[in-house]
């Protein structure tokens, strides 16, 4: 874990004075660091029966994507208010410096659908709880959550309170 610890850059005051972002650009310049990263990501659930793989734009996209080809299952990308031409459903979220929305497509996944949350970092669990109340206003299984970076002095996980949530990397 040193070694995926070491290309994660942070950034002081980003994208707000006082926020330090976590950086997750050199770890995907690094193939190596990458497909350890992926591994990390899915080696909780593996055997857990998941059919879906859903991310987050837009960090999300990038590690969900991956994890769900690791997989071998599709992969549902969840989108900023407007980016999805179907009809939608929406869940709002507040971030430790404002808020947002979340959108994902009504037939994005079938009731029943066993699907695993994947984003790059958790930290006060706004947008992964939003993420949560989309796949199951679709009637979606959600088996867990997986993060590359959790902030747990933000409590982030305890909006998850019924989810099994795994982070590779802690802070």
């Amino acid at each position: 874990m040193q070694r995926l610890e070491a290309l994660i850059r942070a950034i002081p005051d980003f994208p707000e004075p006082g926020i330090i972002f976590r950086d997750v650009t050199p770890l995907l310049g690094n193939a190596p660091a990458m497909r350890l990263t992926v591994h990390q990501l899915v080696s909780p659930f593996i055997g857990g029966d998941i059919t879906a793989v859903a991310g987050m734009e837009a960090r999300g996209f990038l590690f969900g994507a991956l994890v769900a080809a690791e997989l071998g299952v599709g992969f549902v990308p969840l989108r900023k208010p407007g980016k999805l031409p179907g009809a939608t459903y929406q869940a709002n979220y507040t971030l430790e410096y404002g808020g947002d929305s979340l959108e994902m497509h009504q037939d994005a996944v079938s009731a029943g659908a066993r699907v695993l949350l994947v984003d790059d970092l958790i930290a006060t669990g706004g947008t992964a709880a939003a993420s949560v109340e989309l796949l199951r206003r679709a009637d979606a299984c959600v088996v867990g959550c997986a993060f590359v970076i959790e902030l747990a002095a933000l409590g982030g996980r305890d909006l998850l309170p019924d989810l099994q949530v795994h982070s590779v990397l802690s802070y």
